[in-house]
């Protein structure tokens, strides 16, 4: 344990490596999201340090190169961060500005998200050129996604609508919809409002009706643990609602081990009174045995609540339905 003394000189250290920091590489994803993410953290960063210059290492993940087959049968977590990471490790990147839904809930040894950013809209949103919402969808319409959670909320809304598989940049995707492709996609909001996208028919798709991806919406700055002067030069953008709404939900994801291969959902919501409250939902891919549980405490607790929510959905069949869902493959 360091005495007081040792504490001010490390806390000294990292104020001067902090300050005298003039460069700094992000690691991001070159699709056009990704880049208005890694962006904007480097604009804020500016702001923040006159005079420091910031450099994006663009880097193409598997999930980039692989985009002939949907995520579920691909395999694996992490198919959006892996190579990113890597760079973190191995000294070519400072940090990584990450799409928190893409993030594994366990991380690589010797790195941390150690900064969650003010969260955007969580929800979904449904959009078509030519129908109102997913009421208004006919009989056999054509719906865009490669997310099993989104699948199977729908076959549990409308069973009778025909799911294709739909991958792709959030461009891409919204240009097959214009294209007369699909009668309709869904997509998360957050992507649509930082890109600017739009289609001549949205509706938002949110709880309760439909839960969102652990973490939708939020964005998380990672770095690697021995580079506390990191910590310090980003703790400006740590936002402490985003960050116990994050640890509520990717507890969740933690205990049951979740990776794109099953369609767990979970959302959390803070009170005035300093409470949480996190929702969770677990089927199987058809949309067949559903489990939603909810479970409230305080902020404080948010991971330890995350981890209670999933034990929960464990012992009401939830252990059944992800040991038949990993046995498909």
């Amino acid at each position: 344990m360091l005495g007081l003394r040792g504490r001010q000189l490390l806390h000294l250290q990292i104020n001067v490596k902090r300050d005298t920091m003039r460069h700094v590489t992000i690691a991001t994803r070159g699709s056009k999201l990704a880049l208005w993410q890694a962006e904007h953290i480097s604009a804020e960063l500016k702001k923040q340090y006159p005079g420091l210059t910031v450099e994006l290492l663009k880097i193409k993940t598997t999930g980039d190169k692989i985009l002939d087959v949907p995520l579920a049968k691909v395999g694996g977590k992490g198919l959006f961060v892996k190579e990113i990471e890597e760079a973190l490790l191995d000294g070519r990147a400072d940090l990584a500005v990450h799409s928190m839904k893409d993030v594994p809930a366990e991380l690589p040894e010797g790195l941390i998200v150690g900064v969650t950013p003010p969260r955007e809209d969580p929800t979904d949103s449904l959009l078509s050129v030519k129908y109102n919402g997913l009421d208004d969808l006919p009989t056999g319409a054509k719906v865009g996604t490669s997310s099993l959670r989104r699948q199977a909320q729908l076959a549990m809304i409308r069973p009778d609508l025909c799911v294709e598989s739909l991958r792709g940049n959030l461009d891409t995707r919204v240009g097959k919809l214009l294209d007369g492709l699909y009668d309709a996609i869904i997509v998360a909001t957050a992507g649509l409002n930082r890109l600017g996208l739009s289609a001549p028919k949205q509706e938002i798709l949110g709880p309760p009706r439909f839960l969102p991806a652990v973490a939708q919406g939020a964005l998380g700055i990672e770095y690697r643990q021995d580079r506390p002067e990191m910590a310090e030069l980003l703790a400006f953008l740590n936002h402490a609602d985003t960050a116990d709404q994050i640890a509520a939900e990717r507890s969740f994801l933690l205990r049951l081990e979740g990776g794109c291969q099953v369609p767990i959902a979970a959302h959390s919501v803070l009170d005035a009174d300093g409470g949480l409250t996190l929702t969770g939902f677990v089927a199987d891919t058809d949309g067949s045995n559903p489990l939603r549980l909810t479970i409230s405490g305080p902020r404080e607790e948010a991971a330890s609540l995350g981890l209670a929510l999933a034990d929960s959905i464990l012992e009401a069949g939830g252990r059944e339905i992800l040991a038949r869902v990993y046995a498909r493959g």
